[in-house]
């Protein structure tokens, strides 16, 4: 009988472990699935904190009547992005913490062949490798006035990226410094500036090479920026024969 019993208790204790393991089985399976949907979520919540307000649409709704325009926010990434300022509350999720842009993906993710980013009050191009490119101030020019045709704009939609990699280093030396044609600064790094315009040229070697001209809106409270853009010339796909 005693046998019986011990059995019998066995065979409980096996259906009880079993039941906790479904249960925990099952638990953690649900809490995955909060999860994601609570990912999903956040990621909507950060796409809605990069929407630029209302007012800043009407303002440029003419504009965006236009093909290859758009109206962006920058977010500074000295505050947003989690990558580099872990210990910064106020940090975001997504990768760049919203500080940059690509014109020709529509992304604020990084990684995905960004052309522009804002960084400690500077807007920036070429961040990886061997892709650079330069800003050009423009001043205050209004944005329907800025085309291929303008005088300002001759050297740096003529400019056609070295195919060699020194060459290239050599490039990014140079514009990373400043270099200066016709009495007019090229440089990768400018400060922001409020009611400006400027040209930006970004070559990502193997995915894309652009023009685009942009303005600068208006700083928000937390520093980051509204641009109203447009696109003035997508180039060749640049191509580059890496150093053996």
């Amino acid at each position: 009988m005693k046998h019986v019993s011990a059995a019998i208790l066995f065979v409980v204790a096996l259906l009880l472990y079993a039941t906790n393991l479904t249960a925990q089985s099952q638990s953690r399976d649900q809490i995955l699935k909060d999860i994601q949907t609570k990912r999903a979520e956040l990621q909507t919540l950060e796409k809605q904190f990069l929407e630029v307000a209302e007012e800043d649409r009407i303002a440029y709704s003419e504009l965006l009547r236009q093909p290859g325009t758009g109206l962006i926010r920058l977010l500074p990434r000295e505050i947003y992005d989690a990558e580099v300022y872990k210990t910064n509350p106020k940090t975001i999720t997504m990768r760049g913490g919203g500080a940059y842009y690509s014109f020709t993906r529509l992304t604020h993710e990084y990684g995905f062949g960004s052309d522009i980013s804002l960084d400690s009050g500077y807007l920036s191009v070429g961040f990886a490798g061997l892709d650079f490119g330069m800003l050009l101030k423009l001043g205050d020019v209004p944005l329907e006035d800025v085309s291929l045709d303008s005088a300002a704009a001759r050297f740096v939609s003529s400019y056609s990226p070295p195919a060699s990699e020194s060459e290239v280093r050599n490039e990014q030396r140079r514009f990373g410094m400043g270099t200066m044609v016709d009495d007019l600064t090229y440089k990768t790094r400018l400060p922001v500036e409020v009611n400006t315009s400027f040209l930006l040229r970004s070559i990502t070697y193997e995915r894309t090479d652009i023009l685009v001209a942009f303005r600068v809106v208006r700083r928000d409270t937390d520093g980051s920026v509204i641009l109203a853009w447009k696109l003035l010339k997508k180039y060749a796909t640049p191509q580059v024969a890496r150093n053996n």
